[in-house]
């Protein structure tokens, strides 16, 4: 019984690396794939169903191991977790028996609403009953972000804008080869190997709170410089703005969290209040420049569209809080975010904003509960950053991620969603020490 113990923990630990390793090429793969063997539907499923097979296992760990459950049982963050499943799954029932949503646009929308807290838990578990990925996290989480960065800055720089339509990419069916402002083809946006190019930005938050953590608290100190360079450049070609602003956001928290002594935080406070001066000076004398009105504000004065980026944001946002007042209780699952562009004659609902589709989809008592998660999560962060490089990673690169999810639907993407929440349970669990751990 104990040999059949270690292997499932042994076998569970390589399907996580196996994901964690896998999402940042995601997009690419699964596309490329759907190029060779057909189903590009049924391929963009794979990451869910490892995550149902490590699912699975977690139970059989809670079924046999009596501590396990009953910890489990009474924590505050899985009843906050169950709380809020029961409440989507009922919200969703009630809006099929409705005919308000359709049931493929139900099961996506519980499923990408849902998937990544369940892989939290799960991930949780599995590092409570080994080590290994508490040790191996760095290259688990730098080694194909180091891929995914240089490709990055080699479509912005050297290949040609359609080079990965050569993999399956098209705008009809899959994934547009490259994004643009404002449809501006002078202006690209680069996605890597990753779904677009906001999903790449949010991505590279968890990269950049990495390196720097890394290079304040690690060895390695030219590496990260080299690495956090290149992350840079790929993070600016990346176009996302929510994301320039995130990663700045970890990045000064990771910084002053180093700080000791009030007249050092006082003199970083003034530096950073000098920077947020220089900035809007810079913007007031620089707003008509052609290059800085495409590449950060995306305001062209002279662009053919009829609506600019900016323009489309805040009226989908306006009437996403519209929808919230005029319905608190919510419209289910499905009916809002991505997955209701599957929710058959029903128009599609994107608010570009994360937390008001979940105030569309559940109301604000599911609002009130999804908000109660992210916080007691980073709370139980906070508490080890001292300790702990993981959580002090996985804290900062929430304060950005968080940020980023206020203007897209960050969570949503599978890449973001199975990295951050995977890493943040690998953080929190407290695996046997059979040896000095390195996180």
């Amino acid at each position: 019984m104990k040999q059949v113990s270690v292997s499932a923990n042994n076998f569970t630990d390589y399907l996580v690396a196996f994901v964690l390793t896998g999402v940042p090429f995601y997009a690419f793969l699964t596309v490329w794939g759907s190029t060779i063997v057909g189903h590009y539907t049924a391929l963009r499923l794979w990451d869910d169903v490892l995550l149902l097979i490590v699912f699975v296992l977690a139970c059989w760990w809670l079924a046999h191991d009596r501590e396990l459950w009953k910890w489990f049982t009474h924590s505050l963050l899985v009843r906050l977790i169950a709380a809020y499943t029961v409440l989507t799954f009922s919200l969703g029932v009630v809006a099929l028996v409705k005919g308000e949503v359709t049931g493929e646009a139900l099961a996506y929308g519980l499923l990408i609403n849902l998937r990544f807290l369940v892989w939290f838990l799960a991930v949780f578990l599995a590092g409570q009953r080994s080590p290994w990925l508490r040790r191996t996290w760095p290259r688990l989480l730098l080694l194909p972000a180091a891929v995914v960065v240089i490709f990055a800055v080699l479509q912005y720089t050297l290949l040609p804008h359609d080079f990965l339509s050569h993999f399956g990419y098209n705008t009809a069916t899959t994934i547009e080869p490259i994004e643009t402002i404002n449809h501006n083809s002078d202006y690209i946006r680069v996605q890597s190997t990753l779904r677009g190019a906001n999903p790449l930005g949010a991505y590279l938050i968890i990269v950049l709170s990495a390196i720097s953590v890394l290079y304040i608290r690690g060895r390695r100190k030219l590496l990260c410089v080299v690495l956090g360079i290149t992350t840079l450049i790929a993070l600016y070609a990346s176009g996302s703005r929510s994301a320039w602003i995130g990663a700045a956001l970890s990045i000064v928290f990771i910084a002053w969290s180093q700080l000791e002594g009030r007249r050092r935080r006082l003199i970083f406070g003034s530096i950073g209040l000098a920077v947020v001066v220089c900035t809007v000076l810079g913007y007031i004398l620089f707003k008509n420049n052609a290059r800085l009105q495409n590449e950060v504000l995306h305001t062209q004065t002279n662009t053919s569209v009829k609506a600019t980026s900016n323009g489309a944001h805040v009226s989908a946002l306006v009437t996403g809080v519209r929808d919230v007042v005029q319905q608190p209780f919510g419209d289910g699952p499905g009916t809002a975010g991505p997955a209701s562009v599957y929710n058959g004659t029903h128009p599609a609902r994107i608010a570009e904003d994360y937390y008001v589709q979940v105030a569309q989809e559940t109301g604000w008592l599911g609002l009130i509960l999804f908000l109660s998660i992210l916080t007691l999560t980073a709370l139980e962060l906070y508490d080890q950053t001292k300790v702990s490089r993981l959580s002090l990673i996985t804290f900062a690169s929430l304060i950005g991620i968080a940020f980023v999810n206020l203007l897209s639907h960050a969570w949503a993407d599978d890449t973001l969603a199975y990295l951050w929440w995977g890493l943040a349970g690998i953080a929190l669990a407290r695996p046997p020490r059979k040896d000095k751990d390195h996180v």
